[in-house]
């Protein structure tokens, strides 16, 4: 083929990704951990349902460092897909299609989802 005047499309390196894009496939990340997290939830209980030694090697399991990290992860994600659908909801019902709207829409649902986060943190400590 011979080479022509016409642009390539943008590239990773060039094109920056707006934020609602990056909430988009966020979104769907999220809902992935949500699933596996469902699944350890779900291994909790036939654990429970085992008998009080099994039950104990579980929660020995999910007492440590990098189980707190993950069920930590886990309610972080669950607030963000929380938020998130919110954010589809308005949607749904036919507002917030402007661009101004759409990125105030993303920043409040990052905010909330922060707030959520902490005050579960806070009130898991007490």
């Amino acid at each position: 083929m011979t080479g022509s005047n016409r642009p390539l499309s943008p590239h990773l390196q060039v094109y920056r990704l707006p934020l609602t894009g990056i909430l988009s496939i966020t979104h769907r990340g999220t809902g992935v951990l949500l699933t596996m997290g469902l699944c350890l939830l779900a291994y909790g209980l036939w654990m429970l349902a085992e008998g009080e030694e099994s039950y104990l090697a579980f929660q020995s399991v999910v007492d440590s460092v990098l189980g707190r990290i993950i069920l930590y992860s886990w309610v972080i994600g669950l607030f963000f897909h929380f938020c998130h659908g919110i954010r589809h909801l308005i949607w749904d019902l036919g507002s917030g299609f402007l661009k101004q709207h759409m990125n105030l829409l993303a920043v409040f649902e990052i905010i909330l989802m922060i707030v959520l986060t902490i005050t579960a943190f806070v009130f898991s400590l007490g």
